[in-house]
């Protein structure tokens, strides 16, 4: 449980209180939380869904799409983010990349990324709503927080001593095979749909892993966050084009 709950007080801005400062071990066994984490967004972006009831889909895409920025406190945007500047900025450079992620401001890279993320994320909502296509809102963020737990169970972490170093290491790695198994089952129970949403993440996952080991040699605590918007976004549009 504690484990759970430490997953959700990162992931989430939802109100979480640990009695304890937790270690390394628990922050590695809390990565076997993700996909649950994942799952719950999407459940809590359903809830408000229904609550929105027959408002146009439009205005409920616009909704759900800053809902699902407000639950995760921005920490993904802010990765990706990062991760835009860098690798535009950094001219095809390890050490210049690494460096510039560390900077705390936003270039136009940055604001343009997010502003194009959102947008496909919002018009892929939008297009999944009309077609009453619910799944879809459970499906993309459960496979974008299992890309996490897959990236940090096959791909080096390139910043030494930083949270996202603790989780990696201490990863039970046997665990998030069998997490990972689990996530893609329950995701191809859902037929077609899931089929469909994780071939686009596994597809999204392969060329961003490609893309960190080229540049960087690894991975780090902003390509994750990149990673989960952009599968989140890659899962999303690949249904809408497909419903």
């Amino acid at each position: 449980m504690k484990a759970f709950l430490l997953a959700l007080q990162f992931l989430t801005c939802l109100p979480v209180s640990l009695k304890a400062a937790p270690g390394p071990a628990e922050w590695g066994r809390s990565v076997l939380a993700y996909p649950l984490i994942g799952l719950l967004i999407g459940l809590v972006l359903m809830g408000l869904q229904r609550l929105l009831g027959h408002a146009d889909p439009l205005l409920q895409a616009a909704l759900l799409t800053t809902a699902w920025a407000l639950i995760t406190g921005g920490l993904h945007l802010d990765g990706l983010a990062d991760s835009a500047d860098a690798w535009v900025g950094g001219h095809g450079d390890r050490v210049r990349t690494l460096a510039i992620m560390k900077d705390p401001r936003s270039g136009p890279a940055a604001v343009s990324t997010l502003m194009l993320t959102l947008l496909l994320k919002f018009a892929a909502l939008a297009a999944l709503l009309k077609a009453e296509a619910w799944p879809a809102l459970l499906l993309a963020p459960l496979l974008g927080r299992s890309a996490l737990v897959a990236l940090l169970l096959t791909t080096p972490y390139v910043r030494p001593g930083g949270m996202g170093s603790a989780l990696a290491s201490h990863l039970p790695r046997i665990a998030a095979l069998l997490a990972l198994l689990l996530a893609a089952a329950g995701v191809l129970s859902a037929g077609k749909p899931g089929w469909l949403a994780l071939a686009a993440a596994l597809a999204a996952w392969l060329l961003l892993r490609w893309l960190m080991v080229r540049r960087l040699g690894g991975t780090t605590g902003d390509t994750l966050g990149a990673a989960v918007e952009l599968t989140e976004t890659a899962v999303l549009l690949a249904l809408a084009l497909a419903w």
